[in-house]
């Protein structure tokens, strides 16, 4: 139960800087496409927020494949690399 509360803390602190870098990126391509403060404000907040919310909801569920595929290949007495991972020599 610790280990599921690092992991969401870990994801929620992995989002929030994900958001601050993709606010920063669409306010300023947006800016540049339009050369409008206000719609790029309203881009650079609208996009990003609902990207970020899919991503929080991304991570989660590899965490929980990744979970799953340990018990997998354990039970099959393989050394088999998860997603992210290097494979074992």
């Amino acid at each position: 139960m610790r280990q599921k509360l690092v992991d969401a803390r870990r994801d929620l602190a992995k989002t929030a800087s994900f958001a601050a870098l993709h606010f920063a990126v669409a306010f300023t391509v947006a800016y540049l496409l339009t050369g409008s403060a206000a719609i790029a404000t309203g881009i650079g907040l609208v996009e990003p927020l609902a990207n970020t919310v899919a991503f929080y909801f991304h991570e989660r569920a590899w965490a929980r494949a990744e979970a799953r595929a340990r018990p997998r290949a354990a039970a099959r007495g393989t050394a088999q690399a998860l997603p992210g991972q290097a494979a074992a020599a």
